[in-house]
């Protein structure tokens, strides 16, 4: 079976001259995929580059700033610039609390109304606030659904079925006349 590997940054340029990268993370848990002694993964657009592991880890603005062991240099990570990050499913054990998951783990769900009616399916994830937004490709016609990941609106999330349930509260479906 082949190795399944999880999107956690993009390298997006170099940090002084001693071999750290900025990263401009993607990942729910950049403390724990960034810390010392991490396991990652570089790629460019199409294939596996180089297994890296982290030495160090620090905030500067935006950017999480990561140094690799072995590579002490500015020459060493140049050629990364541009680069994803990413983490092997064997690594990528995190404990997740209750109604936490994984965004692979949710895109791709049908989504159900309490009473049973197919929606669509999970198109993407946005997270910019104080809750994940879920975009709902439509089943049929009608503009796309976006979803707040709330209780009051979110009843179940069944993995194991591969299934979502919702309370679809008024105004949550715009649809044009």
């Amino acid at each position: 079976m082949a190795e399944v590997y999880y999107r956690v940054g993009k390298i997006v340029n170099t940090q002084g001259l001693r071999g750290e990268v900025r990263v401009l993370s993607v990942t729910d848990f950049p403390d724990e995929r960034f810390k010392a002694g991490s396991r990652l993964a570089i790629f460019d657009e199409k294939s596996h580059q180089e297994d890296v592991v982290v030495k160090s880890h620090r905030l500067h603005k935006n950017f999480h700033l990561l140094k690799f062991e072995g590579m002490e240099t500015i020459e060493a990570v140049e050629g990364f610039k541009g680069m994803t990050l990413m983490v092997s499913s064997q690594y990528r054990e995190v404990n997740l609390s209750e109604n936490e998951f994984f965004y692979d783990q949710i895109i791709g769900l049908p989504v159900y109304t309490l009473e049973g009616d197919l929606l669509g399916k999970v198109k993407s994830i946005t997270s910019l606030g104080p809750n994940d937004v879920w975009t709902v490709q439509r089943h049929g016609e009608g503009k796309d659904i976006l979803l707040p990941y709330i209780e009051q609106v979110v009843k179940q999330v069944d993995l194991q079925d591969q299934r979502i349930v919702i309370d679809l509260m008024e105004g949550l479906i715009d649809d044009e006349d």
